[in-house]
């Protein structure tokens, strides 16, 4: 298992960022690395979502956690020729209102469980990467928020 985490204050109520968060449709604009998502079926606990990636794959995920509004998690698997069932990825955004400053606190976790040892060795290779990618994230967040 790798975990990344990466938390900043976003200048925003917290119902105004759980509104963008928990929106699948929301997410290619401040979730890096997404192209697309749309939702499959449900809603809250037990959505499914198809998201595809900038880089051409799509993952299905299903949402494992979802406590408005404080909390939206799910979990991606790898769909199409040579996804190996194995691997997978939970997603978490995590709203605390922010008591000193106002606004909100948003924390991002990513997990993953990489199909392999070789796999996971490149994964720890590219920690950097993800942290990147998570306070990118942090930042298109923290400027959708701003606008409402």
């Amino acid at each position: 298992m790798i975990l990344v985490e990466r938390s900043a204050h976003v200048a925003a109520p917290v119902e105004v960022v759980w509104d963008v968060v928990q929106r699948a449709e929301q997410l290619p604009a401040w979730l890096a690395g997404v192209r697309a998502a749309e939702v499959l079926s449900g809603e809250g606990f037990g959505r499914r979502q198809l998201v595809q990636a900038g880089r051409g794959s799509a993952h299905e995920a299903e949402v494992i956690a979802y406590q408005e509004p404080t909390l939206i998690g799910w979990r991606e698997r790898a769909k199409g020729a040579g996804a190996r069932a194995e691997a997978r990825t939970e997603i978490y955004v995590q709203l605390t209102e922010d008591d000193d400053e106002g606004g909100t606190v948003v924390r991002l976790i990513v997990v993953r469980w990489p199909a392999g040892p070789v796999k996971a060795a490149l994964l720890r290779l590219g920690l950097r990467r993800v942290g990147a990618d998570l306070e990118d994230s942090l930042a298109r967040l923290t400027d959708l928020a701003a606008v409402g």
